[in-house]
Formats: structure tokens, sequence, C-alpha cells
């Protein structure tokens, strides 16, 4: 038996069996995967992975994301290595698959491909019922999200991923497919670079209804609404009192708490 997927990266990942040593080094990966009755599989995971929070604390640490210890994983012996385009250089994936290591990619940019992603583990993995079950419920309320913003006034939102430099999100990003999908207008969608570098300035020049401020990967806190202040006449979320301290995890984790998070955005962001 051969297993054959096609990675984000456009590469065929062949495996000879479903693998039995797996290593993520994606943090909403490791959550997917033992959504998916993987656990046991699972074999090592970066010092980010903090989900499930009372499960995954036992499993081999192999570094961050940027920074994975390659000797580390190899040493583990692993039949599959899960990374992601964005999240994970494209060196240390290479070096890996040097090592002659099966390494499968990810890079959801919507939500939809979010889904899709739980059923491509799925077929990679065996658990392609599970994955199957997991991504209809996920998909039920995707629908239920489109149906409740068509034809609904959209708030115009704000969602830094930095501060020193503010840094925001363009169109061709996952936060931005996920705002959209629960009713927003991403107000640096139209920036040429997916991570702009902005000033609170153009925040309110371009009349920010709502501002979600994540605890990550910038941890924002409330001793940070100081920076806003000498806007506070100037932002409709400021005067209206719609900011918003979220968990980043709801803005950026594709799989299987994409249903939770539809649900979380959707609340914020009824007019």
């Amino acid at each position: 038996m051969t297993i054959e997927v096609m990675d984000a990266a456009g590469r065929r990942v062949r495996l000879p069996r479903y693998p039995s040593r797996i290593v993520s080094l994606v943090p909403s990966i490791t959550e997917a995967l033992y959504v998916l009755g993987l656990e046991d599989r699972l074999i090592g995971v970066t010092r980010f992975c903090t989900e499930p929070s009372d499960r995954v604390g036992g499993k081999a640490r192999v570094g961050g994301q940027k920074n994975p210890d390659l000797e580390r994983i190899r040493s583990l012996r692993p039949d599959l290595v899960v990374a992601n385009v964005e999240e994970n250089r494209r060196d240390d994936v290479e070096a890996l698959e040097g090592m002659g290591v099966a390494v499968y990619t990810t890079y959801p940019r919507t939500v939809v491909q979010g889904i899709a992603m739980i059923r491509t583990l799925g077929q990679l993995t065996g658990t392609e019922d599970r994955a199957s079950a997991v991504a209809a419920s996920v998909e039920a309320v995707y629908r239920e999200s489109a149906e409740e913003v068509r034809g609904r006034k959209r708030l115009r939102v704000f969602c830094p991923i930095w501060r020193k430099p503010y840094m925001s999100i363009n169109h061709d990003t996952y936060v931005h497919d996920v705002l959209e999908t629960c009713g927003a207008i991403n107000i640096f969608a139209d920036t040429p670079d997916r991570y702009p570098k902005i000033s609170l300035a153009e925040v309110a020049q371009r009349d920010a209804e709502v501002i979600l401020l994540p605890d990550e990967p910038y941890a924002f806190h409330p001793r940070h609404l100081v920076d806003f202040e000498p806007f506070a006449g100037f932002i409709p979320a400021l005067a209206t009192g719609r900011v918003h301290f979220v968990d980043g995890k709801v803005l950026s984790w594709y799989g299987p708490r994409i249903g939770d998070s539809l649900c979380t955005l959707r609340a914020l962001l009824r007019s």
C-alpha cells in the first residue's frame, strides 16, 4: 500500500504505509492530530505546541517553528513530519528531506482550505472517517456563518498582528478570510504586502469600527491601549468601546477549532 498526497508546496508526498511516528512543527496541526485520534503516533512537537493543554505536555520537544532541532527530530526516527510553508523555514524542510524524512507541508490561506486540510490529514494518516466527520461539522458552521452575514452591514475591522512597528494583514492571509467569513471588512485588505507595516494614523483614516487585539503572535495587553489615546476622537471603535482583546488562536489556528472560532468572531462582529 502506498499513500500519496500533494502538499501545499506542490510536492507529492509518498508513504509506504500510514505513518506511526509523527512530528508536528505547527501548533494548530498538533491540536488537529489529537482530534483525529493520533496521540499515540505523535512523538514530537515544538515548544509552542500548547494544545490540548492537558495532554501535550509529555511529548518530546524539538525546538521552535523557526529553529527546530533537526538532529533531535532525526533521533526520534519519524516517518512523517508535518510543517507549514509560512511557519517553518524552507531550508529546514529541505534538510529533513535530505535526511530521508517525509515532510508534508500545509499552507491554508482560507477557511475552506483549512477544512480541506483536515480531510487531507485524514487521508495521509488513515483516519479518513474521523477527519470527514470533523470537517463536516466545521463546514456546517461555515455555511451558517455565510448565511448569517449575507446582507448584513459589515463592520470595518482593524486587526494588528504586531506592535513596534504595528503590522496588520492583507487579503492574502488566513486571518483575513476568517474575518471576512464572519462579516468583517479588513481595513488593510488592499495593501500590497501580506503583513503591512502601518501607523495608527492610518487606522484612523480608514475608520476602524472594531479593533481586535490578539494575544499572538504579539501578546497585546490592555496597557497597550495608551498607543491609541492620541486618536481617541478619530477612530470610531474607540468612541463606541468596540476594542476586544481576543485569543489569537481564534484568528489564526486552522483545523478542528475553526467552527468554534467562527462562532466567537461572529458574535463580536454583529453590528
